[in-house]
Order: C-alpha cells, then structure tokens, then sequence
C-alpha cells in the first residue's frame, strides 16, 4: 500500500519476528524450538483467519526488509537464514491447519452423504446442510453412480479428473461429487441431463470402461434417496442381465422391477417354461444361450447364430430342441413372449446356477 509498510496490515501474525532475526542474525545460530513453535502458532492462527499464504510471505519479506539487523558482526547469510527458517515454520503451520480444515471438511461432507443417502437426520437441518454444498432439496434431483474395476474414496485422482472435467465444461451448478462404497456419486439438479450426460462421459473414461446408472429426477430429501437407490438398482440389474451399455437409466429399466415384484410368480414361470430344458443332453444352460441370443438379436437366426459362433442350420436345430421340450415355438408370438419373459426371469434369477432360487 502507498505510503504504508505491508507488514502493518499483518502486525499481528509477526509478533516476536523482528526480535527472533536480530538475536538469531547476531550469532548465526539456528532458531530454537521455542522460536519455531510461535511461529508455527502464528501461522495457524493465519490460516484459520482465512489470510493468504502469498500475502503473508510478502509480509514476512516487508518486515525483513523493515527490520534488516545491523552491526559489523551480522552476515548476510545469517540473516537471511534466520529469516528462512521463520518463513518455513510460519508456512509449516499454516500448511497444518489448511490440511486439519481439509479433513475436516471432508468428514463434515462424508457425514451429510451418508445422512442424506441413508435418510437421516431432521428433515429441516438436512436442507439446512445440503445449502452448503449448493444442493436445494426442495426441487427434484438426479442420481448418478459410476462403478469402475475398483473401489474408489474421497481424494483418489479419478475422483479428481472428473470433477476439473465438470467445472471445466459446466462451473459450480449446484451439483455435489462424492464416493460412496467404493463408487463415484454424483447429485445434481433433475433438470440438467446435460449434466448428468457429460458425468457419465467422464466417468467412463475415468474409470477405464466402467459403467453408470442414472436415477430418475424425484423431489426433495427423500427423493434423493429414490434416485440413489434406482441408480444402484439399474447397476445391480445391468450386472445380472449382463447389460454392456455403459449407461444405464433406470426409467428404462422399469420393466424388470415390473416382472420381479411378484418374486414367486416369476419363479413359477421360469421354473414351468423352461425347467423341461434340464432334460436336455449337456443340461438347459446351451439352450437357454439360444433362447437368450435369439431374443437379444431381434428373434433374427442368423444373427443369432453368429453371436454364438454356430451356423444357422445348427442354431435352427436348437430351437427346434427347444420346441420339442418346452412345447413352445420361439417363433411362435405367443409362445414367444411367454419364453422372453420366462428368459428374462431366468436371468434376474440366476436360473439355473441356483434353482432353490425359484422352488421356494
């Protein structure tokens, strides 16, 4: 500042300064303990106040200058290590407590994840929290889970490159990035599918290949927990139906909670469409391959066929086996939709790897 000693702005957090460089300057000696603790204090105490490590540095510099000790027996060097050494504890403390707010902040942060994916807390308070992170439960939110090869925790580098990506591409929009149980969360507000769309890109590409379920928009806190929820399920789902698309929407998944709500009844159905199969030489699995490449081909044969790597003529003699057993032509519309079904149930259930799954 004109005409202003920048040291006078920060007089405070320079207490004792120039007195530890006259004394230690005179005889070249290091500083002591005593000396580094106060200025390991004041720097603190200079991070706390929410002061910039830059200007503080610039302060320190100003004082040195200001207070530059004298006499023939005082070097340049002693001096300015002297003030080197001050520096560096003063930096080393406002370091520590930058870091002690970090980790704070981040448990702070992980406590209102965990209270509001799990529900928790008062209902009032948690909106009062979720303001903090930028998040008004009153409108309707999105929720996005990325799952990778591994498991992934507050700070790792994937975490970090998606979250430059998106405040490269979009700013602060209200939106909160975090792990949870090994995978990346990401919160946003339900009317930014352009948001949502872009994190699944990132996160993608981060996680090398990994795969996103999308919760539908739903309103306030619990709603939050809906969407959470049905991005977990649209994993869980993806995983068992062996679905490769890299993202998955649970609004388009909606049938398959459809068809496993009455657990039994599809247990029945699996279990009277298609356990004739276990009558067939090498057991149902083959057959059940046919049927599940048939359906996810279009009902189309020689695409079929080529999925499994067998010629038309011998994927057709399979699904005249199938027939032959079950009673049912897949190629027959009614009987088709009964085996699509019966396959998709199969799958949900892990028929028939577990088969008490579905004689309960």
């Amino acid at each position: 500042m004109t005409g202003r000693d920048v040291s006078e702005d920060y007089e405070e957090y320079l207490e004792g300064y120039a007195r530890i460089l006259a004394d230690a300057s005179a005889t070249g000696r290091r500083l002591t303990r005593d000396e580094l603790d106060s200025r390991r204090t004041l720097g603190e105490q200079a991070a706390e106040a929410g002061l910039g490590l830059r200007a503080l540095v610039g302060a320190h510099m100003a004082a040195t200058r200001a207070h530059w000790p004298t006499g023939d027996s005082v070097s340049v060097d002693d001096a300015l290590g002297a003030a080197a050494q001050a520096l560096d504890a003063f930096a080393e403390g406002y370091e520590r407590a930058q870091r002690l707010a970090v980790r704070q902040e981040e448990a702070a942060r992980r406590e209102f994840i965990d209270d509001l994916l799990y529900g928790r807390s008062d209902l009032g308070r948690l909106a009062q929290r979720a303001e903090r992170y930028g998040l008004r439960l009153s409108y309707e939110h999105a929720v996005a889970v990325a799952r990778g090869t591994v498991t992934y925790e507050e700070g790792d580098a994937v975490l970090r490159e998606v979250e430059r990506a998106l405040i490269g591409r979009f700013g602060d929009r209200s939106i909160l990035l975090t792990t949870k149980d090994g995978r990346l969360v990401y919160i946003a507000p339900g009317d930014q599918s352009d948001v949502l769309a872009h994190f699944a890109k990132q996160a993608f590409a981060a996680t090398g290949g990994g795969q996103v379920g999308i919760g539908r928009p739903q309103p306030g806190a619990a709603g939050v927990v809906q969407s959470y929820e049905e991005a977990l399920n649209a994993l869980d789902l993806g995983e068992r139906l062996e679905l490769d698309e890299p993202v998955l929407h649970a609004a388009d998944l909606l049938v398959y909670p459809v068809l496993t709500r009455d657990r039994q009844a599809m247990a029945d159905l699996v279990e009277g469409a298609l356990g004739p199969l276990r009558g067939a030489r090498g057991g149902p699995q083959p057959l059940l391959d046919t049927l599940t490449a048939y359906f996810d081909s279009g009902c189309v044969s020689a695409e079929a066929a080529r999925r499994l790597s067998l010629s038309v003529r011998a994927f057709t003699y399979r699904l005249e086996r199938i027939h032959k057993f079950t009673g049912a032509d897949p190629s027959e519309p009614v009987h088709r939709y009964t085996l699509q079904t019966a396959v998709i149930g199969a799958r949900l259930l892990d028929w028939p790897s577990r088969p008490s799954q579905v004689r309960k």
